[in-house]
């Protein structure tokens, strides 16, 4: 899987909310200042070349829709931070989380009881 730019990134956000889109309802999604409509046009025909988006004709315009979900690019982007900034460590990166979040003891608790019902 391709990483996405923060525009790209944007574009995607929005298309995994409303599931299938025209580029005219992904630009009212935006917020201002709005890009070009042909921007965003141009940002959808990436994405399509990276495998995020496919579209369906629909007379002389064309509907896109998702085809790599908001859990599997998340699950990825997860992974690719954690092998270059944790060496691969799940526990450097959520003690890096906690100390830069300031967590107190009680949300630490509050953490491993949700990955507790996770793992199960």
């Amino acid at each position: 899987m391709k990483t996405l730019t923060r525009a790209e990134e944007q574009i995607m956000q929005i298309l995994w909310d409303l599931k299938e889109a025209y580029v005219k309802d992904i630009l009212e999604r935006m917020e201002e200042p709005k890009p070009a409509y042909n921007t965003v046009s141009t940002f959808i025909r990436i994405l399509e070349t990276k495998g995020f988006v496919k579209h369906r004709p629909i007379g002389k315009s064309h509907q896109y829709y998702p085809i790599v979900t908001k859990d599997e690019y998340r699950s990825f982007s997860i992974k690719r931070l954690l092998s270059g900034y944790f060496g691969g460590s799940f526990s450097k990166m959520a003690s890096f989380f906690a100390k830069d979040e300031k967590l107190n003891l009680n949300e630490l608790e509050r953490i491993l009881e949700e990955v507790k019902k996770d793992v199960k």
